[in-house]
């Protein structure tokens, strides 16, 4: 018998970058690499633990716009040309290295891994994988929850909260369209939580969610169990926090598994390494060099002269590795349960593209961890949030504090220098499509059309993608584009409502171009 509980959460996010302009948008390979390197391998380890009856539990986000871009028939087309392209380059590579025993073996890896994996895209998940998240969940392995509507923070909302509100509502909603269900627990974006908001979740059905540990240990009143059972806010919606050592363990770029030297360095790809020459078809048509996924190397140190991976020894190490984290986490409930009278939940929350994407070796990371868990537990069981309220259905009250989980544990990272001038325009837009549903609460066909690409221009305007981008100086220039593209497209919009001049070749271009949300209802701004 379990002495405690751990609950593995995954919060799987990327920003709306559905381009029409052209077929090579850079952006655009955020998808296509999260879906090679993270989505399909969690599928493919769910599906194995499946097979062979392994019992486990993982809650995990699908926020609003991945599902929308998952289900997009054209972003579906590219993602299989950009996995054919790969094949063709893991097949020269074939040939450039026959004469090189270890490289060549690292080429076949990556020529099965991607053949494997359009293979899962094309012909088991028929170019959708939502299917495969979606079997899972059925089959009560996976619980799949909601975000915000477009990932917009929260706490810099304008103070009204309409916007909070219409970000939960479209959220809700587009989950049960694309899932069948109504998602009972949601993924605050950047886990920002703002006193009160709560009330918000509670109206639409939402019963639990998460924040950082501060979020609750400075709640408005101590809580009795830490970071280690859930509270009720006055509204009745749980808030989990999250556990800062096993964080540690897995997020740390000094201390974390992820920078164990026997890994794969993710900063080594033959995108840069290769000649120009050769590698040109493979990279942007512009001439610009990226990632190809293909890495020989592993981290080996803080050294430019790499050593060359071996993925035996690797996953030996992912394997170690997760041994330790269960170790750890059996000892940190064999001392909580002498100090608490209900069996303590140790909460563990990742970005989900940080297993497979940033640390390649991730996902066999998670499927030794289950496993072990599985067959050897002693006092350790995966659980669900939900599933422990139902254990645990009576919680203290108290209200968590304003927080999220960005660097210094409030606002910094949304709200500084270099992206603080996008907040007045937000709030005056959240303003004038409140007023507008309020104006206008029926529609005629043509106006309803504009009144919802408004609503859309808007919360992807709100993300808070591009507010992180513009303060870690990364596609700064794409992250402040795409912010005034779309409060232009609002304004514009907005006067032509006011104007009685609607122009229909304008609004169906931008209903073309911005299509997320196509089951939106303008009203959720009310």
């Amino acid at each position: 018998m379990a002495k405690g509980y751990l609950s593995l959460v995954l919060h799987a996010h990327l920003p709306y970058i559905r381009h029409t302009e052209h077929a090579h948008f850079l952006e655009e390979r955020w998808l296509h690499e999260a879906i090679t390197d993270c989505y399909i391998p969690l599928i493919n380890m769910m599906d194995r633990l499946a097979n062979e009856a392994i019992p486990y539990k993982i809650t995990m986000s699908l926020t609003p716009p991945l599902l929308t871009m998952l289900s997009d028939p054209l972003l579906q087309q590219r993602y299989q040309n950009h996995i054919n392209m790969l094949i063709e380059l893991t097949e020269k590579e074939l040939l450039r290295l026959k004469n090189q025993p270890q490289f060549l073996n690292l080429a076949l890896m990556y020529h099965q891994k991607f053949t494997e994996n359009r293979r899962i895209f094309c012909d088991v998940y028929r170019h959708n994988l939502i299917h495969g998240f979606k079997k899972h969940m059925e089959a009560g392995n996976l619980e799949i929850i909601t975000s915000g509507a477009t990932h917009a923070y929260f706490p810099l909302a304008e103070e009204s909260r309409k916007s909070v509100k219409a970000q939960v509502a479209t959220a809700v909603n587009t989950h049960q369209q694309f899932l069948g269900r109504y998602p009972e627990g949601i993924w605050l974006p950047e886990c920002g939580y703002f006193p009160g908001d709560d009330l918000i979740l509670q109206a639409h059905g939402i019963k639990y969610f998460f924040v950082d540990a501060h979020g609750i240990l400075y709640a408005s009143r101590r809580p009795k169990y830490a970071c280690y059972a859930p509270i009720f806010c006055p509204s009745g919606v749980a808030a989990f926090a999250r556990d800062p050592e096993s964080s540690k363990q897995v997020w740390s770029m000094t201390e974390g598994y992820p920078g164990d030297y026997d890994y794969r360095e993710y900063y080594r790809d033959i995108g840069y390494d290769l000649d120009f020459g050769y590698i040109w078809p493979y990279i942007h048509p512009e001439g610009i060099r990226l990632n190809t996924g293909i890495k020989y190397y592993r981290i080996t140190g803080k050294t430019m002269d790499k050593e060359v991976y071996q993925p035996d020894i690797a996953s030996a190490k992912a394997a170690q590795h997760a041994r330790n984290f269960k170790f750890n986490r059996e000892k940190q409930i064999e001392y909580l349960s002498c100090f608490m009278d209900r069996k303590p939940l140790i909460v563990s929350p990742y970005d989900a593209e940080l297993f497979g994407h940033w640390w390649f070796e991730g996902p066999q990371f998670l499927e030794h961890l289950i496993r072990s868990i599985a067959t050897d537990g002693h006092n350790l069981e995966l659980i669900s949030p939900l599933d422990y309220l139902a254990m645990y259905p009576k919680n203290q009250i108290t209200e968590p504090c304003m927080s999220s989980w960005g660097d210094q544990g409030y606002h910094d990272v949304w709200l500084d220098e270099s992206n603080q001038w996008i907040y007045p325009h937000l709030h005056q837009a959240a303003s004038r499509m409140s007023a507008l549903a309020a104006q206008f609460p029926h529609a005629d066909a043509c106006l309803r059309r504009t009144l919802n690409q408004a609503a859309r221009e808007l919360l992807l305007a709100q993300s808070s993608d591009w507010a992180f981008i513009m303060k870690t100086g990364s596609m700064v220039q794409y992250a402040v584009h795409r912010t005034k593209k779309h409060l232009n497209n609002f304004n514009n919009l907005y006067g032509q409502i006011l104007g009685n001049s609607i122009d229909p070749d304008y609004l169906t271009g931008l209903e073309q171009e911005n299509n997320i949300f196509p089951f939106i209802d303008y009203h959720v701004f009310q």
